[in-house]
């Protein structure tokens, strides 16, 4: 029977629950953990049929939602990162009054483009799906070097992630397309502006998979949350800069703890 892995470390008294991108597991906070472990009980989730949540069959944003919150504490702070953002969203649509509040990181509502929304063009996702088939590990280790590309720590940041993978059993080509898909059509734009509960929204400023132009477009859209934009990193702000990172977290949560 497929199982979550789900581990719990940390002494705050704040439930936080990470959630990592496409082709990645939980293994990828681990330089953010010695920085908030003492502010949060943190939440380590493998997504399922990635890392160590293996067996489960290819699901959609809303299936693994559904699976995740099952086990979840409630009144956490969700935060979700890249694709990641897409389920912890979810989660804070279909359970708002048991979500504290929701963290998006280097993700967006539509990652695909369309006429006048920047994102990933339709044709890049479709591509990388053909390619997982032909050669599996080089079409991860492409769309892991895009997710650095641009900052001064890139080859570096990319060489985490790269160990990030390979020290975990690695997910089905299935379940990396049926993500890859999720990506290409889910669209929870609409949905969002009746979000009631603290959000908070951290991109990087090199990004060149959740393009930068759209960061006013979604203050416009979602008027109640609120953006940063971390200066010099690209799609994992918390591997470049995890102090500034951390302080970002931390100051939200301490805001909902105020009258």
């Amino acid at each position: 029977m497929a199982q979550l892995y789900w581990q719990t470390v940390g002494d705050g008294k704040q439930d936080l629950v990470l959630l990592h991108g496409w082709g990645l597991n939980a293994q990828v906070w681990q330089t953010l953990i010695p920085r908030i472990a003492s502010q949060f009980r943190i939440h380590l989730v493998d997504l399922p049929g990635y890392g160590r949540s293996q067996n489960f069959s290819p699901m959609n944003i809303q299936s693994m939602a559904e699976t995740l919150w099952a086990q979840a504490p409630k009144n956490a702070i969700w935060l979700g990162w890249s694709l990641g953002g897409l389920v912890a969203s979810r989660i804070a649509l279909d359970h708002s009054k048991e979500v504290k509040g929701l963290i998006t990181v280097a993700s967006s509502p539509c990652f695909g483009a369309e006429d006048n929304w920047a994102g990933i063009k339709p044709d890049v996702l479709l591509n990388f799906e053909k390619q997982l088939s032909a050669d599996f590990q080089r079409t991860v280790e492409r769309f892991l070097a895009l997710q650095t590309l641009g900052t001064e720590s890139a080859r570096d940041d990319a060489r985490t992630l790269k160990s990030v993978v390979l020290a975990q059993p690695i997910p089905t080509v299935d379940v990396l397309n049926a993500g890859l898909e999720s990506l290409r059509t889910e669209d929870l734009r609409e949905e969002l502006k009746n979000l009631a509960i603290p959000f908070l929204r951290i991109y990087g400023y090199l990004d060149g998979l959740v393009p930068r132009k759209i960061v006013g477009i979604l203050d416009e859209m979602y008027p109640e949350s609120k953006s940063v934009m971390i200066r010099q990193s690209a799609h994992a702000p918390f591997i470049s800069h995890p102090d500034e990172f951390s302080k970002y977290l931390i100051e939200f949560s301490n805001q909902l703890d105020k009258p």
